[in-house]
């Protein structure tokens, strides 16, 4: 997947280019290499379960820096705020969307969000866009707020890490290209933004499909703001797999077709979903706990369309 990133990139960069259709191709192929890197080589060094050397692990979680976003930023997002409060409102910080979008049945609901199954395909193909641009920025001010940033020396110094690593990013991905390739910046530009369109689309749709779709809950906390629910039946009752005997299609996304597992043990690395999915599975069913899983992506995918639907239609518990 590194591979499949930075090699179109280099070649990008030398300037043998000369034509719009093979610049086009190369950057498409870089975003699918870059969706790849997100999902199947930073996300498991992340989580810490790449390597079982912390160092390996923190190395090659820089690879989130290399395309763009922040590690650090990402972790909070990520592994503490929906790992714990998986698709609880306002607490789930990946269920948190400008106002055009529902993603809960608990989010205020207004009238464009009926037609969301349309057009929220280009914002998940924009997902990737905001984070190498203002995502980052907005994402640490707020988590200094919550207090996850110890005083404001470490919050500046995150701030200087995430404007560097973004510097050395539009380097090389854009400023190279439009200085090396002979031909107009606005054709080079047209096709960054492919690149991280297709990225968007991807990352978007593997997630979404585990989480947002039409079998899984979405609780509210208690008044006290505590969930009431074991924290690992909480996991099963708002995560999804799909498309379990797929190997092609767990390699190519890293695991996560096995939702499940990775929500109960994101600590394990996801070459060993497929195995603990049968023992997650069987220990669900003797406890009489939900374990949901759709037969193909295309499912879960039609799945999450419906409950975009659901969540766009009028008298919506939490409209």
């Amino acid at each position: 997947m590194l591979s499949l990133f930075f090699a179109p990139l280099v070649i990008i960069g030398t300037g043998w280019v000369s034509s719009p259709l093979p610049l086009f191709a190369l950057y498409i192929a870089a975003g699918l290499g870059m969706a790849g890197v997100g999902m199947g080589v930073m996300h498991d060094a992340i989580h810490g379960s790449y390597s079982k050397n912390k160092t390996v692990n923190k190395l090659v979680g820089y690879t989130m820096n290399l395309i763009g976003a922040n590690a650090n930023v990402w972790k909070i997002q990520h592994n503490v705020l929906h790992h714990t409060y998986t698709n609880i409102d306002q607490a789930d910080d990946d269920m948190n969307a400008p106002f055009f979008l529902r993603f809960s049945p608990h989010a205020k609901r207004y009238w464009i969000h009926r037609f969301q199954y349309l057009y929220v395909w280009i914002f998940y193909g924009l997902s990737t866009l905001s984070w190498i641009t203002a995502k980052d920025f907005i994402r640490a001010a707020r988590y200094r707020k919550m207090g996850f940033f110890k005083d404001r020396r470490e919050f500046r110094r995150t701030l200087y890490k995430i404007i560097s690593w973004k510097i050395l990013y539009y380097s090389y991905a854009l400023a190279l290209p439009l200085i090396m390739v002979p031909l107009p910046a606005w054709i080079i530009v047209l096709a960054f933004l492919s690149m991280h369109f297709v990225t968007g689309i991807c990352i978007s749709m593997v997630f979404q499909t585990a989480h947002i779709v039409s079998e899984t809950s979405f609780p509210l906390p208690e008044p006290n703001g505590k969930v009431s629910e074991d924290w690992a039946v909480h996991q099963l009752a708002t995560t999804s797999n799909y498309a379990p005997k797929s190997n092609w299609l767990s390699w190519m996304i890293g695991g996560l077709n096995f939702q499940v597992e990775h929500h109960l043990f994101p600590n394990i690395c996801h070459v060993h979903y497929r195995s603990l999915s049968k023992i997650v599975s069987q220990t669900a069913k003797e406890y009489n706990l939900p374990y949901y899983v759709k037969k193909s992506f295309g499912g879960a995918l039609l799945s999450h369309i419906k409950m975009l639907q659901r969540l766009g239609a009028p008298k919506q518990i939490g409209a």
